[in-house]
């Protein structure tokens, strides 16, 4: 500033930036994910003037999203910033799905002016409020102006504070000339210094008193994703009450005592399913993916009750209470304590698993749920587990036993993202391990953009057949004509998985056996390794082993 006159508007631009990027630093971001492009410059200078930050540069926008909603998983929001248009909307389907699961995330999107907008400017769309309700927060910034220069970490404060439990939008207008020198900042107001993830998570909204009936002794607990609950208060619950923690690999609880984790497969036994109907349900978190336990837990006769998020979860409206753990271990229920109902359960889960073990060594070759139970068994010490939300969680949720433990973006359930997703984990300093079809994987690939340029240790299992798999399990795979079937739902791609890999100069190949599977995952990533498989024969392999644990029962 010269006499006293105000910065040029390009220098404010510049110091604006640098100060919701200095305050943003100060609360504990360690993140930035920049996808590339003109007009968002002045915040992409700003965050790569930061030596504190490490910066993610990722040209496909889509990817650039769930390349953050990885690091939030782990973490506390990372910052994931794009140029104007259509850049924008590219973000959204890991908005959706990092507010559906209540992950962290800063989206910074840059923005024509007002002047500029509605007038036919190139590269513009209507941004405002573009996310709609799946944040948790936006604001248009506006241009920034020197007279408002004392509000600004305030800005960036109310920001941060809002995506510690879900995304929050920050639309960025910026003017011509983009490039600018940052002056002096606005000091730092005292405090505030907290990391994100350290702040109070978002509540549902409802909480009930522990509903009467609620002590009863034929009750489950099913321990799914997201629930913002500690294992050990659920583990408590169990000890008090005897009931079993169906859990699937979401929960992180698998391993735990009093965990059943063959559910699936035990409730398709018709007399196991009767015999062992619960009077009360306890879920905690989100549900599993099996159909089967949710058909077999929505019944009249049951008393539904729900503790922990993500939001509201009543997707039957059958919940007869929102409760907190706190609240129902001070009930201080008895529940099965004394009687045989959680031996029975106990005796069933081993016999159960262990026909599942048997009956996946007998296969000549490497199956799909035999994948998916090796990648849970032989998961490399420290590394993090990310699934794709089709048949690989499911595969990983009735067959992968005790050590199944993973992340999959269930919010939405869809397939796109779930390679970003890894990366992201990846970025964060895991070793991070995916799990996915060859649909998920094609959808994603471009998460394999420049990828050996990065420092991620990423290690990919594709499940190959050549299509969407899950479809062989619904009724349209036997109902319609083999080619209208194939046409809409089986959907082959011709897609040479480990040609694609390599193209991107990443190490590929493809393994038939357990142990050259077990063998690669114990190599350092980038890599990935291609599982052949078949779906008509997938559908008879899963048959095999349902009715494997059928006989384990009789």
């Amino acid at each position: 500033m010269v006499g006293g006159a105000s910065p040029a508007p390009h220098d404010v631009q510049a110091t604006f930036c640098a100060t919701l990027v200095d305050e943003w630093v100060r609360r504990g971001v360690g993140h930035a994910v920049v996808a590339p492009g003109s007009r968002s410059t002045p915040m992409a200078v700003a965050i790569t003037d930061r030596p504190e930050l490490a910066v993610h540069v990722v040209h496909d926008e889509r990817v650039a999203g769930f390349t953050a909603l990885g690091l939030g998983v782990d973490g506390g929001p990372a910052l994931v910033l794009c140029t104007s248009g259509t850049a924008a909307a590219n973000f959204f389907p890991a908005v959706v799905e990092a507010g559906l699961s209540h992950i962290p995330m800063l989206v910074l999107t840059a923005d024509r002016p007002a002047e500029l907008r509605g007038v036919g400017s190139p590269q513009t769309i209507d941004q405002i409020e573009l996310y709609g309700r799946h944040v948790r927060w936006f604001t248009d910034a506006g241009v920034p102006d020197h007279g408002s220069r004392h509000g600004w970490r305030s800005l960036a404060a109310e920001a941060w504070g809002h995506a510690a439990t879900g995304p929050a939008h920050v639309n960025l207008p910026f003017r011509e000339p983009l490039l600018g020198t940052a002056g002096d900042l606005p000091e730092p107001k005292p405090g505030g210094t907290a990391a994100a993830s350290t702040l109070q998570a978002v509540a549902s909204g409802r909480t009930d008193p522990v509903p009467a009936g609620f002590d009863r002794q034929r009750g489950v607990i099913l321990a799914g994703g997201s629930s913002g609950v500690g294992g050990g208060d659920v583990v408590a619950l169990h000890e008090r009450t005897g009931w079993p923690i169906l859990a699937d690999p979401l929960s992180g609880m698998r391993g735990r005592p009093g965990v059943v984790t063959t559910a699936d497969s035990l409730l398709r036994h018709e007399r196991f399913a009767a015999d062992h109907a619960p009077e009360v349900v306890v879920r905690v978190g989100r549900p599993a993916a099996s159909k089967v336990l949710a058909q077999w837990t929505a019944r009249d006769d049951v008393l539904l009750i729900q503790v922990g998020g993500p939001g509201t979860i009543d997707p039957a409206h059958n919940v007869a209470a929102v409760c907190s753990i706190a609240d129902l271990l001070d009930a201080a229920p008895v529940g099965a304590s004394g009687t045989t109902w959680p031996a029975r359960w106990n005796h069933a889960e081993l016999r159960a698993d262990d026909a599942i073990r048997e009956t996946l060594s007998s296969f000549p070759s490497l199956t799909e749920p035999g994948a998916a139970r090796i990648v849970a068994e032989h998961l490399p010490d420290g590394a993090v587990l990310t699934v794709a939300s089709s048949m690989p969680v499911r595969d990983l949720e009735w067959f992968g036993g005790p050590g199944a433990v993973a992340h999959a973006n269930r919010g939405a359930n869809g397939i796109d993202g779930v390679l970003s997703t890894g990366l992201g984990r990846a970025l964060a300093g895991r070793t991070s391990v995916v799990l996915l079809g060859d649909l998920a994987f094609v959808h994603d690939s471009n998460a394999l953009v420049a990828l050996t340029e990065r420092t991620a240790d990423l290690r990919v299992v594709v499940v190959d057949n050549d299509g969407g798999g899950i479809f062989s399990f619904l009724p349209q795979a036997t109902e319609l004509p083999p080619e209208r079937y194939e046409q809409l739902f089986g959907t082959p791609l011709g897609t040479d998985v480990v040609a694609l890999a390599r193209a991107h100069g990443l190490a590929a190949t493809t393994v038939t056996s357990a142990d050259e599977l077990i063998d690669h995952l114990g190599r350092p990533g980038p890599w990935v390794v291609r599982v052949p498989s078949n779906r008509p024969d997938n559908v008879e392999v899963h048959r095999a082993l349902h009715d494997a644990v059928a006989r384990a029962l009789t």
